[in-house]
């Protein structure tokens, strides 16, 4: 027997040696890069949400170049901190270091990315959400074993805001001038007065932009996750919007009430374990000559097609957040975000929503207008 296992040892490593002999060593070492990149960046991350939630590539916008030492004094943080962080933002090209003066600068390029919430260029929110999402890592191995869901709210409070902050300045650039503009109608309906369901509106940024611009409407958010709501209302009283806008706790299989003028979901419908009874609901509360504007990811479901930065990103999303959270309802689906226009028309002819139009597109987002 000790003959036979050294005769077999021998074999496998004979056979190790024939396939690293046939591996191509030059693409390996450019794949190793690759992933060393990833993992760089994946780090990084880190430094690129403290940056903004800590106000710190706010402070150098505009402001040219500043020593570390003015910049902890313009933020209130410690010097040597700050110093650190910056050369992690100068190993990543985030920000530039003039050595002669020992000074760092953020480029108005890069602060329209990294810096200003309001531009629709802004992407910071994005790294908001690593926090929880590497925090639910344990919870989503536990989910691949068993193929149990994990619910939105089970992740951590960082997924809810970054997500907010991710998707704002999207539909802040978009949502009222192209994609209710690009609906039939619809402008002029809500310019008079129209009524407006939310469903799945989490912190009410959609809801609360419509309401700006369309002071005759009435607008109504639901959300099922009650913190979410809890945010949503006090950001309305914020803006002295609560006497037309009202946020309450609600699935979107049972949300209250009749005859909408326009019922929306922002890239939420395949978060849910049964989004064909979420419009048939929608459905049932239509107004005569309502629509459903449904806004959902550009993804592709041929996953070649998503080979992509924004394709990546969204992807992998779908894997720690969009799909889990289905898998956690109860319910007939579980999309997925790349599930594709085909499988949800076939979902909103189900549920009696027969007529199906692309609106809008952007390299997020495309937006459909649903009616009976």
């Amino acid at each position: 027997m000790p003959q036979e296992v050294d005769t077999m040892t021998a074999a496998g490593g004979a056979g190790q040696d024939r396939t690293r002999d046939a591996v191509d060593q030059d693409k390996v070492m450019e794949f190793l890069e690759q992933v060393i990149t990833d993992g760089a960046a994946a780090v990084a991350g880190l430094c690129t949400s403290i940056g903004d939630r800590l106000g710190i590539y706010a402070a150098m916008a505009g402001a040219g170049p500043l020593a570390s030492r003015e910049l902890a004094g313009r933020t209130g943080l410690d010097e040597r901190y700050v110093r650190e962080w910056l050369a992690a933002q100068v190993a990543g090209e985030y920000i530039a270091h003039h050595a002669d003066d020992d000074t760092y600068e953020l480029s108005d390029e890069h602060a329209a990315v990294l810096a200003d919430p309001t531009v629709p260029t802004y992407a910071a929110g994005m790294f908001t959400m690593l926090q929880s999402l590497y925090g639910s890592e344990n919870q989503l191995m536990d989910s691949f074993r068993t193929g149990a869901g994990l619910g939105w709210g089970e992740h951590g409070p960082a997924l809810f805001e970054g997500t907010a902050k991710f998707f704002s300045p999207g539909y802040a650039a978009s949502l009222v001038p192209e994609w209710l503009a690009s609906i039939e109608g619809m402008t002029d309906r809500l310019r008079e007065g129209a009524k407006v369901a939310d469903v799945g509106c989490g912190f009410g940024y959609s809801t609360l932009l419509m309401a700006q611009a369309f002071p005759h409407s009435t607008f109504h958010g639901f959300d099922f996750h009650r913190p979410s709501i809890e945010a949503a209302r006090g950001l309305a009283a914020e803006q002295g919007l609560s006497d037309r806008v009202e946020f309450d706790v609600a699935t979107a299989q049972d949300f209250p009430g009749e005859d909408f003028d326009l019922v929306t979901f922002f890239d939420c419908l395949h978060d849910m374990g049964d989004p064909g009874s979420a419009l048939a609901r929608t459905e049932h509360a239509l107004a005569k000559g309502g629509t459903c504007m449904l806004v959902e990811p550009n993804v592709s479901p041929t996953v070649e097609d998503n080979i992509t930065p924004i394709g990546r990103g969204l992807t992998a999303a779908s894997v720690a957040i969009c799909l889990p959270s289905a898998l956690a309802e109860p319910g007939p689906e579980a999309l997925g975000n790349h599930a594709g226009e085909d499988a949800m028309r076939r979902i909103a002819d189900r549920a009696g929503l027969h007529h199906w139009t692309l609106a809008a597109e952007s390299p997020v987002n495309r937006v459909y207008a649903l009616a009976r």
